[in-house]
């Protein structure tokens, strides 16, 4: 049934599509667009607001020729699920982490490396710099994403949670089934940890937690407690392993029947975007923690994380080599 509705989904789209290509430009340009943009993250979560606001000054601009209309919470599909959807064109805008963009495009998974940014102002200035645009550059110029990469989103750092114990040093992850994103960087990451990396959709923890079938999850603060995470794992150690952006992408298909100033415009609101949603990620994410230590969850911290970065030595070895220009300019930043 799975497969029957994504075929349809996919049928769908491409029938939209062609359609709209039959449309002559100048017809285009009259009519009105209303953009469909997914988010896995709820209401109120801050790349979901950053992104209403997006779709709200492009109404504002355009005299509502040009809007957006948020899906958030997952009403249409997973981070995989959602990411193909953008491909084809059934989904016109979408909020993704990197951590699953990855696998697509293989040059963006430098970033996904555990411990590659001292910390989350180093990689801010990384992504608000050249080099940050050179990776967007690389996600739009690639064949087989179908994605054009309008600009960042702040997610913090991430960091290990679980229902069993707390963890203080790295002996204690040992044994532990942790959920990743399904990216074999972060499956090795894991196993390396000590623990077991079981890749996941991001839809699925909350009752594989409830059910024991993971004894944990790696993630950000906020996703932690408002995709209700808390209630089931109440240790969450500050580990801080990995600091992957949220990438905001448009679908190729829709872009290109666009011209040219409502792509500048598009552009120029995605910028605006990452900067306004970083200050609403600050403010939300301290809100997350205290609302984890109210809820009686133990937040460990860890005073010396240089065994979990000798633990991760050996996805460097691994995956290092290719990214080593990269590597080096990242770590010569700041």
């Amino acid at each position: 049934m799975l497969l029957k509705r994504r075929d349809f989904i996919k049928l769908g789209a491409g029938l939209g599509a062609a359609a709209a290509g039959l449309t002559p430009p100048s017809a285009r340009a009259q009519g009105k667009s209303v953009f469909k943009a997914s988010d896995v993250q709820p209401p109120g979560y801050p790349t979901v607001v950053a992104t209403e606001n997006l779709g709200r000054k492009l109404a504002a601009a355009t005299n509502g020729r040009l809007s957006v209309q948020m899906y958030p919470s997952m009403q249409l599909g997973g981070e995989k699920e959602t990411i193909e959807q953008t491909q084809i064109g059934a989904i016109q805008m979408l909020r993704v982490s990197v951590g699953s963009m990855g696998p697509i495009v293989d040059d963006i998974n430098v970033v996904n490396m555990p411990f590659l940014f001292r910390n989350t102002a180093h990689a801010e200035q990384i992504m608000d710099g050249p080099i940050g645009q050179e990776l967007l550059d690389k996600i739009t110029a690639s064949p087989n994403a179908g994605l054009v990469a309008l600009g960042w989103m702040d997610s913090g750092a991430r960091s290990l949670y679980n229902t069993k114990r707390p963890i203080e040093r790295i002996e204690d992850i040992k044994g532990l089934k942790f959920r990743v994103i399904g990216n074999p960087i972060f499956i090795d990451m894991m196993n390396a940890l000590g623990g077991n990396g079981v890749a996941m959709g991001y839809d699925q923890v909350f009752s594989a937690l409830q059910t024991g079938v993971i004894d944990g999850a790696e993630n950000n603060p906020p996703s932690y407690v408002f995709s209700n995470h808390y209630t089931a794992a109440k240790y969450y150690s500050l580990t801080e392993h990995l600091i992957i952006p949220e990438v905001l992408v448009f679908s190729k298909r829709a872009w290109t029947s666009l011209g040219g100033e409502d792509q500048d415009l598009l552009k120029k609101s995605a910028r605006e975007a990452q900067l306004e949603e970083r200050e609403l990620w600050n403010k939300y994410e301290q809100l997350a923690m205290d609302k984890a230590k109210a809820a009686g969850c133990q937040i460990v911290e860890i005073a010396d994380k240089a065994p979990f970065q000798h633990a991760v030595k050996p996805v460097w070895d691994k995956y290092g080599p290719k990214y080593q220009d990269m590597i080096g300019r990242i770590q010569a930043v700041g």
